[in-house]
């Protein structure tokens, strides 16, 4: 630039916007505002769910609390259904998504998603008077489930394939295993820790597991905003010190249990 005046006029005009940039952080945000603002889906159990005393419980409710432990802030839970765990994130409803959030391509054009911080193997759920003992048994059954999840996409996905039966999507988990339960539809597909919780709780008489479904598992991670970098990064460490120290395991045996092994979060030639 020739003119030396206005190149100082320029530096001085933008100086304030770099700053006010450089200090654009949300990890800082969260740290200085005190608060952690955590969007957990609560019908979700062990995950996520509320307690006798109507208070939000599980592993992501624990998760989100040692999160906001060692940031040296308070835990907010925000309760927020499957369907509505982006928005929560883009809208600034929440500053990070702790709520078994599915690690796809698709997600991570929009929102910044971490390691695995836990692991799924799928089953069918499904009446004892149905029939159906596998997952082969599902092509021409109506079958269901919670809108917005990994499950959903890939039993509508083969249910589609197969040109036969039928599939309708619902707003909560809570609605799909109603529906399996009262005869709306006759299967669905959920997580091997929703099956034992659901099955465990006794709320449910008729139902049963079927077997494992075909799908390959369902590595879940946390979500912040795509550009948040700082704040991604943090959750990464994060995520590995929980695992490091031991206290991924604690919560697995607190809300899963020991009938089922702690869900590896290997994955083979990427994560070591």
């Amino acid at each position: 630039m020739k003119n030396p005046a206005l190149a100082v006029a320029l530096s001085v005009a933008l100086t304030p916007l770099f700053i006010a940039h450089a200090h654009a952080d949300k990890l800082d945000d969260i740290i200085g505002s005190g608060t952690l603002r955590c969007a957990v889906t609560l019908d979700f159990p062990p995950m996520g769910f509320r307690d006798a005393g109507n208070k939000p419980a599980g592993f992501d409710v624990d998760y989100c609390h040692d999160l906001a432990k060692i940031l040296g802030v308070e835990a907010e839970v925000v309760e927020t259904p499957f369907p509505d765990r982006i928005p929560a994130l883009v809208s600034g409803r929440a500053d990070v998504i702790v709520a078994s959030t599915s690690d796809t391509l698709e997600r991570a054009k929009t929102v910044g998603l971490t390691v695995p911080y836990f692991a799924f193997q799928m089953v069918v759920l499904t009446r004892d008077d149905t029939g159906i003992n596998s997952y082969d048994d599902l092509k021409g059954k109506p079958l269901g489930n919670t809108s917005g999840t990994y499950e959903a996409i890939a039993l509508e996905k083969d249910q589609k394939s197969w040109g036969s039966g039928s599939f309708r999507a619902y707003q909560s988990q809570n609605d799909t295993l109603l529906a399996v339960a009262q005869g709306h539809i006759d299967a669905t597909v959920v997580t091997n820790t929703v099956a034992a919780a659901t099955l465990k709780s006794g709320k449910y008489k008729n139902l049963k597991i079927a077997g494992n479904a075909p799908y390959v598992i369902d590595y879940v991670s946390l979500g912040a905003k795509r550009n948040e970098y700082g704040l991604i990064n943090y959750l990464n460490l994060f995520v590995n010190q929980q695992v490091r120290t031991g206290r991924y395991k604690e919560l697995f045996v607190k809300w899963v249990g020991t009938d089922i092994p702690p869900a590896d979060l290997v994955v083979p030639q990427v994560y070591y």
